[in-house]
Parts: C-alpha cells; sequence; structure tokens
C-alpha cells in the first residue's frame, strides 16, 4: 500500500474492514457504560471522561441508588458529589457538571434528554462526543463517537488524518456507511482494548492487518 490509493479502492478496503468487524465482533449495538435510562447514561458518560468505563461503571452501581432521580442530582450537595464521584478522577469538575446538567434538564427540558445536537451540546460537561453516545445508544440516530480508540485506530487505519476528534469525526462520515456510524465505536472499541492496544499493538494476530497501512507485515491487498 505504498503508492497512493484511489477513492475506489479506499472504498473496497473499508467495505471489506467493515464486513471483517461484523464477522468478528457481530453487529449488535452495546453500550460498556451500565445504564438504565438516559439520564443515566447521560451522566455516566460524563463521568467518563479521562476515566475508564469499567471504573465508571463500580461508581454508579452505588451512586444510581442514592441518586435516583434527576431531580436528586440537581439537589445534590456539591462537596457529597464530589466525594461520591472522586474514583473518576477529575471529580472537582464533574461533580459541577453533573448538578448544573441536572439543573437544565430539569428546567429546560422537562426532565427529559434532549435528542438534538445542539440541546446536548448545551448542557454542561456534554461535548459532542458526550452527544453522540446519547444519540446513537438512545434514539438510534446514526452517529460516530470518537473516543481515544477510534481517533488512534481510525489514523492508523488511514480512514482519518486529523488530531482533532471533531475533524475525524467528519472524515469518518465521509468514508464509512450510516449503518455502521454507530458500530464503528463499538467495534474499534473492542479491537482497541484486546488487539490494537496503544502500547504493543498485536499486528500478527489482527485480522485487518492486510489493510492497514501501519500494521507490521501488511501484505498490501
Amino acid at each position: 500500500m505504498g503508492k497512493k490509493e484511489t477513492k475506489a479502492q479506499r472504498a473496497k478496503r473499508v467495505q471489506t474492514i467493515l464486513e471483517l468487524l461484523d464477522k468478528e465482533y457481530g453487529t449488535d449495538y452495546r453500550c460498556y457504560l451500565n445504564h438504565e435510562t438516559p439520564w443515566q447514561l447521560l451522566i455516566a458518560v460524563i463521568m467518563s471522561a479521562q476515566c475508564t468505563d469499567a471504573r465508571v461503571n463500580i461508581v454508579t452501581a452505588d451512586l444510581f441508588k442514592k441518586y435516583d432521580s434527576i431531580e436528586k442530582f440537581a439537589k445534590a450537595n456539591l462537596e457529597e458529589l464530589e466525594m461520591d464521584i472522586r474514583p473518576t478522577g477529575f471529580y472537582h469538575t464533574k461533580a459541577k457538571n453533573i448538578i448544573e446538567c441536572c439543573k437544565r434538564l430539569l428546567y429546560e427540558f422537562n426532565g427529559e434528554v434532549p435528542s438534538e445536537m445542539e440541546d446536548l451540546t448545551s448542557l454542561a460537561g456534554v461535548g459532542r462526543k458526550t452527544a453522540n453516545v446519547i444519540r446513537g445508544n438512545i434514539y438510534n440516530q446514526p452517529s460516530i463517537v470518537v473516543d481515544t480508540h477510534v481517533k488512534r485506530i481510525s489514523r492508523k487505519l488511514g480512514l482519518a488524518k486529523s488530531e482533532d476528534p471533531e475533524k475525524i469525526e467528519y472524515e469518518l462520515m465521509e468514508v464509512l456507511p450510516k449503518d455502521h456510524w454507530i458500530l464503528w465505536n463499538i467495534h474499534i472499541i473492542t479491537l482497541g482494548r484486546t488487539i490494537c492496544t496503544a502500547r504493543s499493538p498485536k499486528c500478527g494476530e489482527c485480522f485487518l492487518r492486510d489493510y492497514c497501512p501501519a500494521g507490521e507485515g501488511n501484505t498490501g491487498k
């Protein structure tokens, strides 16, 4: 894959990559953050910044019992909530954002988590990544979530060039079919946690190695 790839060649390669991902990981939508309601997922995603999903799930197991409604989060004592979510890191900012976010949900959106990007990003602590998680997982709207795995592996696969998550989101929209926008994040997270890890990628074990410009032993198919 030394020479420049044509648009048709890239489209064919992307299709093959998607087929291999579907075969390996299936096509079921799944969310790695435990939740029962849209507002629980929203709070969990806010807490997941710079924190693993596994740790967030440990914290929310007790948190969502203590604060079992948007109202309770909106009325929470800031210092107490900070201690409740401290294991997730950056707890001062996260606690403040959660309280402000829930207040706005109550007073501006009648206690409902909105579905539109503009409304979601108007909430404290909610950027495009968080908004896309909600849009994809709650409202089944085609959305591309660009987390650290998606950013790193999409660039390695040659499907994105930018370092900026929002720009990568738009780059991926250009090359991925809409029916795989949500799945891309699900599949790539799994790949990034198991095979294409940041520190020591197992290129020899990767089922995408023949279609990855950065892969060791690429055969140039």
